[in-house]
């Protein structure tokens, strides 16, 4: 029997989550097994997984028509789907939440993108959904946007699992899991228990390089003069989003070892653990694995989707590589300023924390729009 490299990854410390989730793969038992056998211990689900899940996809229909009979707007109905599917997720890892003491086992859900900049809209729907779910191993996704960071410290201090979603910056994960430490502090100050809440911090990666590399594919299709520039410029494509993520554990480590944590910790504090997002290669000329293999490290969990699980599983080189090069790491990210090399990692970032919303924001309209003329379909006449 072949060997899945995926199941060598827990011994250094590290989670694999699938970033995937579907009625299908519940159904026929694809998930369970996963869960059992393939060394699959969470899920991670957005928008755009749910678009691809339900969008003509006739196993939803019968909850369609059920809404429809109910007289629910169109939004209901989605979330009936939606939260039929993420209770049954959280049903099939709970054995995993519970013999892992809450560190694995859960299925994170997202607020409606279209609230990522609204504070108290992300509370309220966050109280909602961890409500109307109903699952103790469910984890709340909110973007990790200037006004979502207060909505994180509020949500962790009423006692709900947060994934905090679409971290690109080093400095946008310190003040993440800072806001998490609040939030913990603040649920202390009140006298409450903070020994079974779990966060992540979701670290973003390929989209990374692809905005870094299609800056330099720019400049050098304007035409480099000097091979010494060329040079500079090619050793930095595929690299950045890989040294970034190693600089932000380094991070980590320090906030762990702050007197703030330890005293967290003392009273039973979860680690908020970095989690690798946005793992799939995008550039068929790197390697399909190169996200999970580089940054296999203690405390951290992997998000992958489908493909690249099949890939890891097959063929990952496993081992502890998330503290290797770490001082190449950070002269990498400062050779950006290189005049010759020229980028500005803090644009890069703020590009995609804009393009990552309206990710999400365009499959969640696109599955609106394909529910309504569903509905259509299937109203009685």
């Amino acid at each position: 029997m072949a060997t899945n490299h995926l199941l060598e990854i827990k011994q250094y410390g590290q989670s694999i989550w699938m970033d995937n989730l579907s009625r299908d793969i519940i159904q026929s038992g694809e998930l369970k097994d996963l869960v059992e056998n393939q060394g699959i211990s969470g899920i991670t689900s957005n928008p755009a997984i749910f678009e691809k899940a339900i969008a003509g996809n006739v196993i939803y229909d019968a909850d369609i028509e059920a809404g429809v009979r109910a007289g629910l707007p169109i939004y209901k109905i989605y979330e009936s789907l939606v939260f039929a599917d993420i209770r049954n997720g959280c049903d099939i890892l709970r054995p995993v939440y519970e013999a892992s003491n809450r560190l694995d086992g859960y299925v994170s859900i997202e607020v409606p993108p279209t609230i990522a900049h609204d504070t108290e809209a992300t509370i309220t729907e966050a109280r909602r959904y961890f409500q109307e779910v109903g699952r103790e191993n469910l984890m709340i996704k909110i973007p990790g946007t200037e006004p979502g960071l207060p909505a994180v410290e509020q949500v962790i201090a009423e006692g709900m699992n947060v994934n905090i979603t679409l971290l690109f910056s080093v400095e946008s994960y310190i003040n993440t899991a800072w806001a998490y430490i609040r939030g913990l502090e603040k649920r202390v100050a009140e006298g409450k228990d903070i020994s079974r809440i779990a966060s992540v911090a979701s670290f973003f990666l390929s989209r990374i390089d692809s905005n870094v590399d299609g800056k330099i594919d720019a400049k050098l299709k304007k035409g480099v003069d000097d091979i010494a520039v060329e040079a500079k410029l090619l050793a930095v494509k595929g690299k950045v989003a890989i040294a970034n993520a190693k600089v932000a554990y380094q991070e980590y480590k320090k906030i762990i070892e702050s007197d703030r944590w330890q005293a967290l910790a003392a009273k039973g504090a979860t680690v908020q653990r970095l989690l690798w997002a946005s793992t799939s290669t995008k550039d068929p000329n790197y390697r399909d694995v190169m996200y999970i293999e580089e940054l296999v490290g203690r405390d951290t969990v992997n998000t992958v989707p489908p493909a690249t699980i099949k890939a890891c599983a097959d063929h990952c080189n496993v081992s502890d590589r998330l503290e290797t090069d770490v001082e190449n790491a950070y002269t990498l990210i400062e050779n950006l300023k290189d005049p010759d090399i020229n980028i500005d990692l803090d644009t890069v970032m703020d590009e995609l924390l804009v393009e990552g919303i309206d990710k999400f924001i365009q499959p969640f309209q696109s599955l609106m729009n394909s529910l309504e003329e569903k509905i259509k379909v299937l109203s009685p006449v």
